[in-house]
């Protein structure tokens, strides 16, 4: 099985029960209420006041600020870029705990299944799930996945 994260990974370079950390990464209140400013402006994400008085107590990062923060992480620690063919989409997001300022999340990159294609030989499909950690271990986001990957060439 495959650990390091050096040079390109192919198709064949995925296991089922492969875990591999992709790093981390700390936010800050600027980055959550900018990212919800623009995509996501609801008040207990972009005003101190008015989260103050929700049900999280203050400033929290949107769920899809948090998922783009993951697809960071993954671009960011896996050489995929060059054998990726993207993804024909995600089977579930789970928010389960609210990412605060001052958070550091850890991603955790976890192959679930691989299977190579039957019609296009030159791919196959690796199933995934990534879960994200704050600093005190707690999972605080997952999502479970697909990705197209090239096959490696012969020779």
């Amino acid at each position: 099985m495959r650990t390091d994260l050096t040079g390109d990974w192919y198709f064949e370079d995925f296991t089922p029960g492969q875990e591999i950390e992709l790093g981390s990464r700390t936010v800050s209140e600027e980055e959550i209420i900018d990212f919800a400013r623009q995509f996501d402006p609801q008040p207990f994400h972009v005003d101190r006041e008015a989260a103050s008085g929700s049900i999280y107590g203050g400033v929290i990062a949107s769920g899809w600020h948090t998922c783009a923060m993951m697809m960071r992480m993954v671009v960011d620690g896996m050489p995929f870029a060059s054998t990726s063919m993207g993804s024909p989409g995600l089977d579930g997001v789970r928010w389960l705990l609210p990412v605060r300022a001052g958070d550091t999340l850890s991603l955790r990159h976890v192959t679930k299944q691989v299977k190579a294609s039957n019609s296009k030989p030159d791919r196959g499909v690796v199933w995934t799930s990534w879960v994200a950690t704050n600093q005190h271990g707690e999972t605080v986001c997952t999502i479970e996945g697909m990705a197209m990957f090239k096959r490696r060439p012969a020779g």
